[in-house]
């Protein structure tokens, strides 16, 4: 459906439609332009798209032929729970740099990273970013 934020990436490997999906990761970092955000710091949730030709794992069943999710996962603990940023937008492409340096079979990595906290005169459940990134031919 276009403009929920779900469309396939145009530059994509021999995966077609293929993707590793991981949602609502929470972490506690201490990224923001506020000193309160740097000495408190805040949850921060991050939704990371990868992807990437599955039809090898799905017809062999065995993890050699994927990425663990797992992987996945600590690229974005550590840079998220690592040394602060002051822009989310440099967290987002902190992970999507790591995820497509890591993992040459990957093509493309969508990362989303959510502040539910934010210092705003009104109601909302979070401002964040979602970035794409593609590998470079």
């Amino acid at each position: 459906m276009a403009g929920d934020g779900e469309e396939e990436p145009k530059a994509m490997g021999t995966g077609g439609g293929d993707k590793l999906i991981l949602r609502g990761m929470q972490f506690h970092g201490f990224h923001g332009v506020l000193q309160e955000e740097k000495k408190l710091g805040q949850k921060f949730v991050i939704d990371v798209d990868a992807w990437m030709d599955l039809a090898a794992a799905g017809d062999s069943d065995d993890i050699s032929h994927t990425v663990s999710y797992v992987d996945i996962y600590r690229i974005a603990k550590g840079i998220v729970e690592g040394p602060p940023h002051n822009l989310l937008e440099s967290v987002a492409q902190s992970i999507a740099n790591s995820t497509l340096l890591k993992f040459p079979q990957i093509s493309s990595v969508r990362v989303k990273v959510e502040k539910p906290h934010v210092a705003v005169q009104g109601v909302v459940d979070y401002l964040g970013v979602e970035i794409l990134r593609c590998r470079k031919a």
